[in-house]
C-alpha cells in the first residue's frame, strides 16, 4: 500500500509540470498573436476599406429596328458572342429595294429635266434673237411709212395727190405702228421665258440644282432604308434577352434582343458612408469575384462616386420625417473602372457579385 501511494505522487507532479508549460507556451502562443495582430494594425489598419456588396455592371445595348418589316432570318443566337457590325438580325427587304428603285428612277427623269432646262435656254436665246430681227423690220417698216406719209401730206395741198393715196399712206403708218407695238411685246415674252428658265439652271450645276439634290436626297433615304433592313451588332459582346424570331412582324423601335459588353464591364460597389470619408477618384481597387474565387484577383480604379444613396433613387424613398423614425447607415454606390486585360483573360456577367477593397492610404 505504501509502495503504491509513492509511485502516484511522482506522476501527479509530472502531470503538473506538463499542464504548466502548455499553459505557458499558450499564454506566449496569445501573447504572439496580439503582438502581430497589433503590428499588422499599425501597419495596415485604416489603409484600405473593403465590401462585399458590389455587383458587375455593364453599359448594355438594347438592339432594335429602325424600319419595320418580317423578320427574314436571326443569324445570332442566344449567349453567342459578337462583334461589333456583325448581322444580328436581317428584315425582309424586298419593298425596300423597290423603294430605291423607284428613287433611282426618279433621280434620272430630275436630271434629264435641268438638261432640259439647258437645252430650253439655248432655243429660248434663239427666240430672243429673232424677236429682236422682228423688232428692228418693224422700226424699218414705221421709219418707212413715216416718210411716206409726210411726202404725201406735203403735196395733197398742191393736189399732186390724190386724196385715196394719203389715206393708203395713213393706214400704213397705223400698221407701222402696230407691227412695231407686236414686235415690242413679242421680245418681251421671248426675254421673259428665257429669265424664268435660266432661274431654274443659272448658279448651280446639275447635281447642285434643287430638283436633283431633292431626288438624290430621296434616294439616299431609300438606300438608308435598305441598309437598315440588316440589324447589326452596336458594339461587342454576348447576345441577351433575344426575343425575335424568323417571319415575326417587328416594328421600329421593338426590343429585339440585347448585346452586353461584358469586356468593357464595371462594378458598383456600395460602401457603407462612414467608409467614404478618405475615399478619392484614382484610388486602386482590388477585386475578387464569387465565381472565380480569391485564386482570380481583379484590378481596377475609383471612376466616380454616386450623386445619391440607394435608399434616395429607391421606388418609395423612406420618409424620415415621421415620428417614427430609425436611423440606419446608408450606402452609397462607388463606380470602379476594371483592367481590360484582365476581363479578356477571366470574363465577367452582369450581375455577378464581387469584393473589393480601396486602398486608401495616398488620401489627405
Amino acid at each position: 500500500m505504501s509502495t503504491t501511494t509513492a509511485s502516484t505522487v511522482p506522476d501527479q507532479k509530472i502531470a503538473t509540470a506538463r499542464r504548466r508549460r502548455l499553459l505557458t507556451w499558450l499564454a506566449v502562443a496569445v501573447v504572439i498573436a496580439a503582438v502581430a495582430y497589433g503590428a499588422y494594425a499599425l501597419m495596415f489598419a485604416g489603409r484600405t476599406v473593403g465590401t462585399d456588396n458590389a455587383y458587375v455592371g455593364a453599359e448594355v445595348a438594347q438592339v432594335t429596328p429602325l424600319v419595320g418589316g418580317p423578320v427574314a432570318a436571326v443569324p445570332a443566337r442566344e449567349t453567342q458572342s459578337v462583334r461589333t457590325g456583325q448581322p444580328l438580325v436581317i428584315l425582309d427587304d424586298s419593298d425596300a429595294r423597290i423603294a430605291v428603285a423607284q428613287a433611282e428612277a426618279a433621280l434620272g427623269q430630275a436630271e434629264r429635266k435641268v438638261r432640259g432646262y439647258a437645252a430650253n435656254d439655248t432655243a429660248l436665246g434663239g427666240q430672243v434673237a429673232a424677236r429682236q430681227a422682228d423688232l428692228g423690220r418693224a422700226q424699218s417698216d414705221l421709219v418707212r411709212a413715216r416718210t411716206d406719209l409726210d411726202r404725201r401730206q406735203n403735196l395733197a395741198s398742191s393736189g399732186a395727190v390724190s386724196g385715196e393715196e394719203l389715206t393708203i399712206a395713213k393706214n400704213q403708218f397705223a400698221q407701222a405702228q402696230a407691227g412695231l407695238a407686236q414686235a415690242q411685246a413679242n421680245l418681251r415674252a421671248a426675254q421673259g421665258q428665257r429669265e424664268a428658265n435660266l432661274t431654274l439652271i443659272e448658279g448651280a450645276s446639275l447635281a447642285q440644282n434643287p430638283e436633283v439634290a431633292a431626288a438624290q436626297a430621296r434616294l439616299d433615304a431609300a438606300r438608308l432604308a435598305l441598309s437598315r433592313t440588316v440589324i447589326r451588332a452596336p458594339m461587342d459582346g454576348v447576345v441577351s434577352k433575344k426575343a425575335v424570331q424568323v417571319g415575326q412582324q417587328v416594328a421600329p423601335g421593338a426590343p429585339l434582343m440585347t448585346v452586353v459588353p461584358i469586356y468593357a464591364a464595371y462594378v458598383d460597389a456600395n460602401f457603407k458612408e462612414v467608409q467614404l470619408k478618405k475615399v478619392r477618384i484614382g484610388q486602386p481597387v482590388t477585386l475578387t469575384s464569387d465565381l472565380y474565387g480569391g485564386d482570380v484577383t481583379f484590378h481596377g480604379r475609383v471612376t466616380g462616386l454616386s450623386g445619391g444613396t440607394g435608399s434616395a433613387f429607391s421606388l418609395i424613398p423612406a420618409q424620415n420625417a415621421s415620428g417614427n423614425w430609425i436611423k440606419v447607415v446608408q450606402r452609397l454606390p462607388v463606380r470602379i473602372a476594371l483592367d481590360p486585360g484582365e476581363l479578356q483573360q477571366h470574363p465577367l456577367r452582369v450581375g455577378l457579385s464581387m469584393k473589393a477593397n480601396i486602398d486608401i492610404s495616398g488620401a489627405r
